[in-house]
């Protein structure tokens, strides 16, 4: 498994940059989770629009999914110029219906998971937990068989995720606030609660994402070395993470 962090910010991109979305790849397969603005642009880096097997979205704030609708126009462009009928699946929540509506188009499909079941997508299995956000929202555990990834998606603290990170492999973490500030109101973490859940799900290495354009951003990963001992990576574009990657 391998996950690229494609955009890494909160609300809204810096320049040149993309707020949230993941590429997850295993065995020629491509994954993209959510799909924020300026994610498009930045995607292309690393995959063609046509290689891409599925996206699945966390929940239907724009800096995690406003690029859909651009991605697909894309597929319609590339459909018409390299006469390509395949429909590419969009996985979404049924729990905002309008916004789910809007995920099928000429060249995708959007199908609805059941956050109560889990999902089959490639050679990547899914499960969900509804997070503390001010929309329906689901952070996902993503095995490939061997490796355990957990992405929280937008979420405030709470303790159900000690449970649904357990010995993660990697935990990509809501970090839009530092350990001085409360977003619990916003529905988003601090640096210290992202740490505190690595720390207790026993997880191999944490990366923070979702981050502020303010302040100094290192200063996210000092305050989460107080409480997780492993890995901790604070996310940039292009930052790569795979299980036998010593170079993440």
């Amino acid at each position: 498994m391998k996950v690229t962090v494609v955009g890494h910010w909160g609300g809204y991109p810096r320049e040149g940059e993309a707020t949230s979305c993941y590429l997850v790849e295993k065995d020629g397969f491509t994954l993209v989770i959510d799909m924020g603005s300026g994610a498009l642009s930045q995607l292309q880096m690393y995959k063609h629009v046509l290689d891409i097997d599925a996206v699945i979205i966390s929940h239907y704030h724009h800096d995690h999914m406003a690029d859909i609708g651009v991605l697909q126009y894309a597929r319609f462009v590339h459909a018409y110029l390299e006469d390509m009928n395949k429909i590419l699946p969009i996985y979404g929540h049924q729990e905002d219906a309008e916004s789910f509506y809007h995920l099928t188009h000429d060249f995708t499909k959007g199908i609805a998971y059941d956050p109560d079941e889990v999902l089959k997508v490639g050679p990547f299995m899914i499960t969900f937990l509804k997070t503390n956000h001010p929309v329906p929202c689901y952070g996902m555990r993503i095995t490939d068989g061997t490796n355990i990834f957990v992405y929280t998606a937008d979420t405030a603290f709470q303790k159900e995720w000690f449970e649904f990170a357990k010995d993660a492999d990697m935990l990509l973490t809501d970090c839009n606030f530092y350990a001085y500030q409360d977003g619990s109101e916003a529905g988003h973490m601090t640096s210290v609660e992202g740490a505190m859940i690595a720390a207790q799900a026993n997880v191999d290495e944490l990366i923070l994402s979702h981050l502020p354009q303010y302040g100094d951003q290192e200063q996210l990963v000092i305050e989460a070395q107080q409480y997780f001992q492993g890995k901790i990576h604070l996310a940039h574009k292009g930052l790569i993470w795979s299980k036998n990657d010593e170079n993440c």
